[in-house]
């Protein structure tokens, strides 16, 4: 078995994308198209939420400086207001597929950029979606969280430390996440990549990698 281990990202892979959210409270506050993703864009390794990733600022921190950065783009958003959005349902048919990949004796491991607010490492906006959440974590041989590593994705060396951590070389690994950003440092270390644009396109792509039926 040349492939060993599976990492995956957490938010919009085994859960519902936070970004439909984000596009729903654009819609609901008159708010341009994708304008929380913009803010978010802007000086990525800088900015509002990148530091709150990385433990670097309180949520009361997070709140006003996430207000600065959107009014200097013409539209206040408190940063509470984006936490709310936060998290989503968790996707059963991945937490199948999760299950037969283990049997099948593939490691498993999350790396998650998250914050210290909600519940849990998923984020989770209610304690019943966190329970979902802890379970599929508990499957897990290792969950990399940026809010505690003080590492957050693109930078490679949070996927070098997962891998490290694992005991793996990168070549041994499958890495999903639903940015393409995020996606780009990895196979650049020699990770197999798979973008999830749906549950199902990824398992699809994910059975084409492990040579496996996950459904």
């Amino acid at each position: 078995m040349s492939m060993k281990a599976v990492i995956w990202d957490f938010g919009g892979v085994f859960t519902t994308s936070p970004f439909d959210r984000f596009g729903d409270y654009e819609r609901e506050k008159g708010l341009p198209k994708d304008f929380i993703r913009s803010i978010n864009a802007t000086n990525p390794d800088t900015n509002a939420w990148a530091k709150f990733e990385r433990a670097e600022i309180s949520t009361d921190a997070f709140d006003a400086l996430f207000l600065e950065e959107s009014t200097a783009r013409g539209h206040p958003v408190p940063g509470k207001d984006i936490i709310a959005l936060l998290g989503g349902t968790v996707r059963p048919e991945m937490v199948a597929a999760l299950d037969r990949i283990l049997e099948a004796g593939y490691r498993c491991a999350v790396i998650t950029n998250n914050v210290r607010a909600g519940h849990g490492p998923g984020i989770s906006a209610d304690s019943r979606t966190a329970e979902d959440v802890a379970r599929v974590m508990e499957r897990m041989e290792l969950v990399v969280e940026s809010s505690k590593l003080g590492l957050r994705k693109p930078d490679p060396k949070i996927y070098q430390h997962t891998c490290a951590e694992l005991g793996l070389d990168p070549s041994e690994a499958v890495y999903l996440d639903d940015l393409g950003i995020n996606l780009k440092p990895a196979k650049a270390l020699g990770m197999t990549t798979i973008k999830v644009v749906s549950a199902d396109q990824a398992l699809i792509d994910l059975e084409a990698v492990l040579g496996m039926k996950l459904r």
